[in-house]
């Protein structure tokens, strides 16, 4: 995150790590949460946090169309992090585009909205949480806050999703942590990988999102297949960089049907259950 005096200056910036991610024949790249309110220091009226962020909203068909010509042209499945969408309805949502390389274009509202997105954005939740079907298998996409949420991962793994990806954005190392030690347990209850893209950088007059902290990582269950910290790649705090990590789907099988232990395999159905709403099973 820093000022730009013009859009081309962001297209550049995601332009730069997509080819780096390219040129190292990586399938997926993911980008973080709310990395375009970026383009909001472009604009030199003030005016209150519920109003300016109602801007964001009106490049969406820019960006969408931007990312897909990335994700075709270099060959690569992008996690387009987060953008402030504009639903049917006038509500607004936070909402992860994924680009896969084949043009198709998909999107996961955040579910649950943090209270600080609430009050200062009026952002509501969305009602659903599906798969991506992509040609490196299903996957799933959970917008920060709803990592927190184990039923959400739960839901996800029973669709099939081997890889989640965690677009976030925290203001300091508390919030960071929260996000990171929840995805290490959804990694281990659902025995997948968990990807999490964070925000780093400053944007000074940018109400609600003027100081960040990240620490990007890739994590993976806890087992003899994996290395010993369940994490198969990490960065240095507040540091604009990319992580990158081999992960075979093979070794997430293996450790489904015979690991030490076999987390997914071994759930005392009756003992419990999750009851999901009528309105939330129409989305599954």
């Amino acid at each position: 995150m820093r000022k730009i005096s013009k859009i081309e200056e962001f297209e550049e910036q995601i332009e730069y790590f997509v080819d780096v991610a390219s040129d190292y024949k990586a399938d997926f790249v993911t980008f973080p949460e709310l990395f375009t309110t970026q383009l909001l220091s472009l604009e030199t009226e003030k005016r209150p946090p519920h109003e300016s962020i109602k801007k964001i909203t009106e490049y969406t068909d820019r960006y969408k169309a931007f990312m897909t010509k990335l994700a075709v042209s270099y060959n690569i499945n992008i996690i387009g992090g987060s953008h402030i969408t504009m639903a049917d309805d006038g509500e607004l949502r936070n909402t992860c585009f994924v680009f896969l390389r084949d043009g198709a274009v998909y999107a996961q509202d955040k579910l649950h909205p943090t209270p600080s997105e609430r009050e200062w954005w009026n952002i509501k939740g969305g009602d659903r949480a599906a798969v991506i079907p992509t040609d490196c298998g299903p996957i799933g996409v959970m917008i920060c806050y709803d990592s927190e949420f184990p039923e959400l991962a739960r839901s996800l793994a029973d669709q099939g999703a081997l890889m989640m990806f965690v677009p976030f954005c925290t203001d300091e190392r508390r919030g960071y942590l929260r996000v990171r030690y929840c995805c290490h347990a959804r990694a281990i209850e659902n025995q997948c990988y968990m990807v999490l893209s964070g925000v780093v950088g400053n944007l000074p007059n940018v109400d609600a999102m003027d100081v960040h902290y990240a620490e990007s990582c890739i994590l993976t269950p806890s087992d003899f297949q994996f290395a010993r910290d369940g994490v198969a790649a990490d960065t240095a705090p507040n540091t604009e960089t990319i992580a990158m990590a081999d992960l075979a789907l093979s070794d997430l099988l293996t450790s489904r049907h015979s690991g030490t232990t076999r987390n997914l395999a071994d759930r005392r159905f009756d003992l419990y259950q999750v009851r999901w709403s009528k309105r939330a099973m129409r989305g599954l």
